[in-house]
């Protein structure tokens, strides 16, 4: 028997789950139309929500980095791989974000790696949203803390865990806005309740930066909260439109952060083209709300026909729009036949989701015209209809 066998019994199981994923392969930038596996597709899925990754100013400053820095650090941030670029940005990320410092990292995954691991010891307690992201889940496996987790964006079930479990310092960690159903985070009644007992309240808000707040500043603009929220933690790789993440709070933090965080001290920081690329986008939102606005306006549209054309939309707040279909193999079924009318919109199934609760994720973005959403509703009503989903 090979020694690979239970690799090939369990690829066979996920197919027959309608589990496996299979990526395709994007052969054009990013935009509101894309080549995909040499066709031509409305993108109905990517996180390019303010149209940055093919922004021309951002092209520029990552042009410009090469030629002024060359196309790698070579080096960890703690060695020599710290940049006046990198500085810059996060001068620049602080200011937006309105706090006194924010440290970038390689990506949004390796940020809740740097910080989650150095604030909770192994007498500490992290109590985390059950549907938090899966990066903040494995930040907490690697911290030497218990790990607790409360109902979904229920403070009332929060306080009920601290209450029971809250030994040692206390760390709460939510999303800002869920991935997969776009609600939000009740983040004012989790402050009350982190007050309360004295904990920590830690934010990853991914996908609410560049979406949620004035100008895209995020969940705790959104709610009024700065200066409350202990710990953000953001992306530049989804609104920004790059590559990347941050972690911004006090000073004194991030000081701790550059001491301890081992992505910071183990990991070769991100390249000068990506970085100069993140700061044209941080001074596009600075400058304009206009692409923000665009953005809502079209998730509203679209979710608007999406009901009226019978379609369930879960719980979501935000741009992003699950199409909730259950079964995994139905869910499957539907992205393939979407792809073939024209539409790039991918079907997700678990662990990404919960098991029966198999959806078609759709992203908004603010390169969508109004033909393109119609486009898009026609063909979701038509394959909607054949595969007996509305």
């Amino acid at each position: 028997m090979s020694k690979f066998s239970f690799i090939h019994e369990e690829l066979q199981r996920l197919e027959k789950e309608g589990l496996r994923i299979h990526p395709r392969t994007i052969e054009s930038p990013q935009g509101a139309w894309l080549q995909v596996d040499g066709r031509k597709v409305l993108n109905m899925c990517s996180n390019n929500y303010l149209g940055f990754a093919d922004h021309p100013k951002l092209k520029q400053a990552a042009r410009q980095a090469i030629e002024d820095y060359g196309v790698g650090p070579t080096a960890v941030r703690a060695i020599a791989g710290t940049m006046r670029l990198h500085r810059q940005l996060e001068e620049r990320l602080a200011a937006f974000k309105r706090v006194e410092a924010t440290l970038s990292f390689q990506s949004g995954f390796t940020s809740n790696q740097a910080i989650i691991p150095i604030l909770v010891g192994d007498t500490d307690t992290i109590f985390s949203d059950e549907l938090n992201h899966a990066s903040i889940i494995d930040g907490c496996r690697l911290s030497r803390g218990k790990t607790i987790r409360y109902r979904h964006v229920d403070a009332s079930s929060l306080e009920s865990m601290i209450k029971q479990h809250g030994a040692g310092r206390k760390l709460i960690v939510t999303d800002g806005v869920f991935s997969m159903d776009g609600d939000l985070a009740p983040l004012p009644e989790i402050i009350e309740v982190a007050e309360r007992y004295e904990a920590i309240v830690m934010v990853d808000d991914a996908h609410g930066e560049g979406v949620m707040g004035n100008h895209g500043r995020g969940i705790a603009d959104h709610f009024g909260l700065h200066g409350t929220v202990d710990i953000e933690v953001g992306t530049l790789s989804k609104a920004f439109g790059v590559i990347g993440g941050y972690i911004a709070g006090s000073k004194i933090l991030i000081d701790f952060l550059q001491q301890k965080a081992r992505p910071f001290l183990f990991s070769s920081a991100a390249t000068p083209a990506d970085v100069a690329a993140c700061l044209a986008a941080v001074e596009i939102l600075e400058e304009s709300d206009e692409a923000v606005k665009k953005l809502w306006d079209n998730a509203v549209y679209f979710k608007n026909r999406m009901r009226e054309a019978g379609f369930d939309l879960g719980r979501s707040q935000t741009p992003i729009t699950p199409v909730m279909i259950g079964d995994a193999k139905k869910s499957s079924a539907m992205s393939l036949r979407l792809f073939e009318e024209g539409i790039f919109a991918m079907s997700i199934g678990f662990p990404t989701v919960p098991h029966g609760q198999a959806r078609i994720r759709v992203m908004i973005s603010a390169t969508h015209s109004a033909d393109d959403l119609d486009f898009a509703v026609e063909k979701f009503s038509q394959v909607g209809r054949e595969q007996k989903i509305i």
